[in-house]
């Protein structure tokens, strides 16, 4: 999940400055106390002034960007430690939160769609009885990752003059989350046999997508460089 904290100091002077101001206003609305909304806007001056001091190049030097740099470290601690009294709080409500610029929860998160394509299939070398094959998302031929939503792949090979139509009557090779892999064939099938590989995506969720068009292979005991 996303840091609900701006990364940049001048972001997060911004951020902090809303925040300050909103629970200042009204503590208990948000779970907190006065005392706790003091502590938090006397950190957030402290912090302001020593961004500024850090900035001006007139004033700008080693020791003040330390004192900057430990002004928002405690600043952070102590709006984190906030947050997550009014992100429990009963009373506080979605739009409470994204007005404080805290993370909304996503209580009914869109479902992960089936893979839609099937994967891009190569051949990268053969050596021996080991095929090293790569997966593709053709959606971005020149991305090397796996397409969005996509967790990782299913691989099957098969040994003979045609593939078989039916996936099961290929092998099952394993589920990869790479997208190079290593497909080794047993010594009991022989040299310069024609074997085949297929393979389809799969979500997180374990549903797959269409398996892609089979490719071939001869494998032997010399090593062929197949593709880039």
């Amino acid at each position: 999940m996303p840091d609900f904290l701006p990364s940049r100091a001048a972001d997060l002077v911004t951020w902090s400055t809303n925040f300050s101001t909103k629970i200042t206003a009204a503590p208990t609305t948000f779970g907190l106390t006065a005392a706790q909304a003091t502590a938090f806007a006397a950190l957030h001056t402290a912090f302001a002034t020593a961004f500024q001091t850090a900035q001006n190049p007139d004033t700008r030097s080693p020791t003040n960007i330390v004192a900057k740099d430990q002004a928002m470290a405690s600043l952070k601690a102590n709006a984190r430690q906030l947050a997550g009294i009014v992100q429990k709080f009963p009373a506080t409500t979605d739009e409470q939160r994204s007005e404080l610029g805290l993370t909304v929860p996503d209580v009914d998160p869109s479902p992960v769609p089936v893979p839609g394509s099937a994967p891009g299939l190569s051949v990268q070398t053969v050596s021996g009885r080991t095929v090293r094959i790569r997966l593709k998302d053709t959606a971005n031929p020149d991305r090397r990752g796996k397409p969005a939503g996509v967790s990782g792949a299913a691989v099957f090979s098969y040994v003979g003059a045609q593939p078989p139509e039916d996936i099961s009557a290929w092998k099952f090779e394993g589920n990869t989350s790479r997208t190079i892999i290593d497909v080794v064939f047993p010594v009991t099938v022989p040299p310069f046999s024609r074997v085949w590989l297929t393979a389809f995506w799969f979500n997180d969720r374990k549903q797959s997508g269409p398996a892609t068009s089979p490719i071939d292979a001869n494998i032997g005991s010399w090593v062929v460089q197949v593709a880039a």
